[in-house]
């Protein structure tokens, strides 16, 4: 059987390992032997029953991501998925030069947004792209169909990269093939990927997979590093389609310098890792939302480190060879190389760390390291998706690869290699995120197919090997033996007295005792030949049945998440399903029964689906770039009924609100008023939790302030007794079919104050080549109402100024009551 050629990098190490020879007549092989015998894993049954298994992935990947499109039709979902489209809508209709200089006056009225730079393109740009490929090939599709089919695309390519990766970094294509299967259909994946589901992470996770790909497989050999360019170019892409670029960069950067530290350091490291930073951080910095925040968030130095890490190993590496170091000098050398390095590196800091030229890390970010609601900042915790992942989650996404993958992840550490050593580190990074914040579940996507993957061929392997391998061995056994005898009897006998002389002077080094307990479990295992037939078939029906047991769960999975949310099925009290569409119905109401230029005014959650579909112009969304504003929007909907119209009137002409229970507004409400209070500190009366909000009794009676909060009247106004609405302030104009939706016209606007806003002279531009960021503001009349507002400083915004004592007050107090909270549902 033909041997695996050794890299000249390994023949050092296989010089001066030993050998033990096995006992005449030994019919056994070791453990290494039985996983080297990839010849009997590479035979044409073993390449039928791969792409078998690709054939079925891709077919699976697909149609597991169609169940929202054939029940509910070719629909965007959820929130950020209009705004994705409505932003699609325009670079299509526009171009690119005009998408990039996008400033939206519909959103975040009356200031604006500037799209085009504070967005991550890479979806629409793909979209796009696509549907000019369809046109020119003949198959024409709406944008709408596009993007709705996107996720289920991208779900198959991402499914297929995943094989290539765990193909690439095991070394097994079998591992590579089970590993395609999984990814293609566990929660973790379809989470983020339905069709319908037009996000950033459905395109994401096949960029992430793709950058992991070519990083491993750059990896391989000493002439395989110029793949560094294609990881390169394909994180350029991952920067391009979603924030969570900063882990993927983390991850290669770390597996990098583990390397280093292994003692792994090689020139094919070296040029792999230095293509894929320089050409990865020179595409990212083009990337107008990113800028040069590779080069100054404190998230993503560490990376760049590393790259510097990388030159001054080189350059040691290159005097080495050219004065012929010995390991002692070389030593030496390096750490007078890394001492001048860090001397300068220190100067540097001191120099660039007054002008506030490092960035803080983001509270999305802090927020990993810290107990969830603890990050300060009161917007960030009252996202759910940002709590800590239970047990239960990830049963719930991952499923039986919760217990595939931790064999997986021992069986890397077999025969390491550089791409190897990938999978283990990627799954202990992967599970550390995941479990500080549910929603990075869909990192442990890939690495858990991977490892699983990797488990269920080695698995399967053993199992057909207890068939199959002893024919193969007999064979080559009668090989040798022929080989064998054509040799002289002198040689032998000479071999033998070798041998034994070999064996006199340098003992086991387990000790006889082990020695002869390893020599009778060989012998055992040899012996029990049937037993481990029974095994296998065994281990072949269990792996079955449970294969269809997560097939079928992650196929009830995928339906529960392809509910659009923004439609979906419901059964009334007496037992008929009925499609509960109130939400599209209050934005086609909006789009059909208001004027052009009417602004609506809704907490942050809709404004996306409003501007999207209704086409009016919004208060906030999900951007959330702005937290003064989005406090001072929390600030009308919280306040009393007069104060908060006095406010209103200059900004909205309809208020639109969520009424159906278990979501709403109301269940909404303490978070809006706590995100109010850090601006507005009279909204809670200097309360960081504004505990005075809330319900008396478990009967529902309202607190003081929420009685009187306009939220709560507008929420239940003349449709809870004893709740009213000032018929001269607010005119209830639409109630949706099942009250999931009400609509009010604010009644006296201040149209002086609307053309203010409208006016193009009274906003702020920019100088050219930027003139065409016009920035708006707020009207006169009402900046009296701003009066005592102050600018949120998170508590990790390091470079700005020193906070007042107002300021470090409110932060105390606020995780002091945060942690007294924590404790109390504890003991309960």
């Amino acid at each position: 059987m033909a041997k695996k050629k050794t890299s000249k990098a390994a023949e050092p190490a296989a010089a001066t390992s030993t050998a033990t020879a096995a006992a005449p007549g030994a019919a056994e092989d070791t453990a290494e032997e039985l996983y080297e015998l990839k010849g009997n894993h590479d035979n044409l049954v073993w390449w039928s029953i791969r792409i078998a298994v690709l054939a079925c992935a891709i077919y699976v990947a697909y149609t597991i991501r169609l169940y929202a499109i054939k029940e509910y039709g070719l629909v965007i979902h959820e929130f950020d998925p209009w705004f994705n489209y409505r932003a699609t809508e325009y670079l299509h209709e526009h171009g690119v030069r005009a998408f990039f200089r996008w400033y939206d006056h519909m959103s975040w009225y009356p200031l604006g947004r500037p799209v085009g730079t504070t967005i991550y393109p890479g979806m629409q740009l793909t979209s796009v792209a696509i549907w000019d490929a369809l046109q020119a090939v003949g198959m024409p599709m709406s944008l709408n169909d596009v993007c709705c089919y996107v996720p289920a695309w991208f779900g198959v390519s991402a499914s297929l990269f995943v094989g290539l990766l765990t193909a690439e970094a095991t070394g097994n294509r079998n591992a590579g093939a089970f590993a395609t299967l999984i990814m293609s259909c566990v929660p973790a994946h379809t989470m983020r990927s339905v069709g319908g589901g037009y996000d950033n992470e459905s395109i994401a996770v096949t960029a992430m997979s793709m950058t992991f790909f070519f990083w491993c497989r750059s990896l391989r050999s000493n002439y395989s590093w110029p793949f560094g360019i294609l990881s390169g170019l394909a994180y350029v892409y991952m920067v391009a389609a979603w924030g969570g670029y900063v882990f993927v960069v983390n991850m290669v950067g770390l597996h990098a310098i583990f390397l280093v530290f292994l003692g792994r350091f090689t020139t094919r490291l070296y040029w792999a890792y230095t293509l894929f930073y320089t050409i990865g951080t020179l595409g990212a910095i083009q990337i107008p939302v990113v800028g040069l925040t590779p080069l100054k968030s404190l998230e993503q130095l560490g990376p760049f480190g590393v790259w510097g890490i990388m030159q001054l190993l080189f350059i040691c590496e290159l005097i080495r060879k050219k004065q012929n170091l010995d390991p002692k000098q070389l030593f030496q050398l390096r750490i007078k190389v890394f001492s001048v390095a860090a001397v300068g590196f220190a100067i540097v800091c001191a120099m660039l760390y007054p002008t506030g030229y490092f960035g803080p890390l983001s509270s999305r970010v802090r927020g990993l390291f810290v107990t969830h609601t603890r990050t300060g900042n009161p917007l960030v915790d009252s996202v759910a998706e940002h709590q800590p992942a239970s047990a239960n989650a990830y049963y719930q996404y991952l499923h039986y690869t919760c217990y595939l993958a931790p064999i997986g992840f021992i069986l890397s550490f077999w025969k390491l290699s550089d791409a190897r050593i990938f999978l283990p580190l990627y799954g202990a990074v992967g599970y550390f995120f995941s479990a500080k914040m549910v929603r990075l579940i869909i990192l442990l996507g890939p690495i858990s197919s991977s490892l699983s993957g990797f488990a269920v061929a080695a698995i399967f392997e053993w199992c057909y090997d207890q068939f199959f391998a002893s024919k193969v061995k007999k064979d080559e056994a009668s090989a040798d033996d022929a080989s064998a005898d054509a040799s002289s009897t002198s040689s032998a006998k000479s071999s033998k007295k070798k041998a034994a002389a070999a064996a006199s002077k340098e003992p086991s080094v387990l000790g006889p005792d082990i020695d002869r307990l390893i020599s009778e479990s060989k012998r055992v295992y040899a012996k029990n030949g049937n037993f481990r037939k029974y095994a296998a078939v065994f281990l072949i029906f269990f792996l079955g049945v449970r294969a269809n047991d997560f097939y079928e769960y992650c196929h009830h999975m995928a339906r529960a998440m392809s509910n659009p949310s923004i439609m979906y099925n419901a059964r009334t009290r007496d037992g008929r399903t009925v499609l509960v569409d109130d939400y599209r119905e209050a934005y086609f109401w909006l789009r059909d029964n208001t004027p052009a230029d009417a602004r609506v005014m809704a907490w942050w959650d809709y404004g996306y689906q409003i501007a999207g579909i209704a086409n009016r112009t919004t208060i906030a969304d999900g951007n959330t770039w702005n937290h003064e504003h989005i406090a001072t929007l929390g600030r009308c909907l919280v306040s009393p009924e007069d104060k908060a119209h006095q406010m209103i009137r200059h900004l909205a002409d309809y208020v639109l609100v969520w009424t159906g229970g278990g979501g709403d507004d109301l269940a909404k409400m303490p978070h809006i008023a706590r995100i109010a209070n850090s601006v507005y500190s009279e909204v809670c009366n200097g309360d960081p939790l504004c505990s005075q909000l809330g319900y008396k009794d478990r009967k529902g009676t309202p607190s003081t302030m929420m009685a009187n909060s306009l939220i709560y009247k507008l929420h239940s106004g003349f449709q809870r007794q004893g709740v009213e609405v000032d018929p001269n302030r607010f005119e209830n104009v639409f109630n949706s079919k099942y009250n999931k939706v009400r609509i009010w016209r604010v009644k006296s606007i201040d149209k002086e104050s609307k053309a203010w806003s409208a006016d193009l002279a009274n906003k702020k531009c920019d100088p050219p080549p930027n003139d065409f960021i016009c920035k708006g503001d707020y009207p006169p009349k009402f900046k009296d109402f701003l009066k005592g507002r102050r600018d949120f400083a998170q508590l990790e915004d390091f470079n700005s100024k020193k906070k007042s004592k107002e300021d470090e007050e409110y932060q105390k107090r606020y995780h002091e009551e945060m942690a007294r909270r924590g404790q109390s549902r504890g003991h309960n």
